[in-house]
């Protein structure tokens, strides 16, 4: 008894340090990103350079997201799970910021311009359609909405899945030259979701039924 409350004792305030790294950890790079910005250290093109940085941020955010459960799991620390929140969160924001820097800085606001681009193009279709389930994932993150739903609610949340799988082919399909990088990230969320076969399984049996 005094083992286990020995260990609730670190447990808890462990917890709370990891999400307050969560949120400092997402947000340093953004700050850094806004110092890049003004000291004009985004390269000779820093539209391009500025869209990239915050996509690759996503991708970042989204396999930590995914590596969550099952390292909790794996480590018997089940409030790690509590982090899967605000990483979510985080990824959704990055996101949005990706999908406003390319509508306001690559195309200026120019709506029949992104209307076309999202027809032309695939791989800005695959993007925007990962944003818009980020985005049914994120409002569906509300306390009360999550209380609402009920068991709908995991199986909503399990499209992080194919967000992920969307944004990886998003991101392999929109570089102009050169490979490894986007097949590493893919690499990754192949792992990652070979690790989480069996909640994918279920996730997938569940639409059979």
């Amino acid at each position: 008894m005094v083992v286990s409350t020995k260990s609730a004792a670190w447990r808890k305030p462990l917890a709370l340090a990891l999400q307050v790294a969560v949120h400092i950890g997402a947000a340093l790079p953004l700050l850094w990103l806004f110092y890049a910005i003004n000291a004009g250290r985004l390269g000779g093109d820093p539209v391009v350079e500025l869209i990239h940085y915050l996509g690759l941020g996503t991708l970042r955010l989204l396999l930590l997201t995914l590596l969550i459960s099952p390292l909790a799991r794996w480590l018997g620390y089940g409030q790690l799970n509590r982090l899967r929140r605000p990483l979510g969160l985080w990824a959704f924001a990055w996101a949005s910021l990706h999908f406003s820097a390319w509508m306001a800085l690559d195309l200026g606001f120019d709506w029949s311009l992104i209307g076309s681009e999202l027809v032309k193009r695939t791989y800005i279709l695959l993007g925007f359609s990962a944003w818009l389930m980020l985005l049914a994932l994120a409002i569906t993150s509300l306390p009360a909405l999550m209380r609402r739903m009920g068991k709908s609610w995991k199986k909503l949340h399990r499209l992080l899945y194919v967000v992920v799988l969307l944004a990886c082919w998003h991101f392999w399909w929109s570089v102009k030259s050169g490979w490894i990088e986007p097949a590493i990230y893919l690499c990754v969320a192949l792992l990652l979701l070979l690790w989480r076969r069996e909640g994918v399984s279920r996730w997938l049996r569940s639409f059979k039924r």
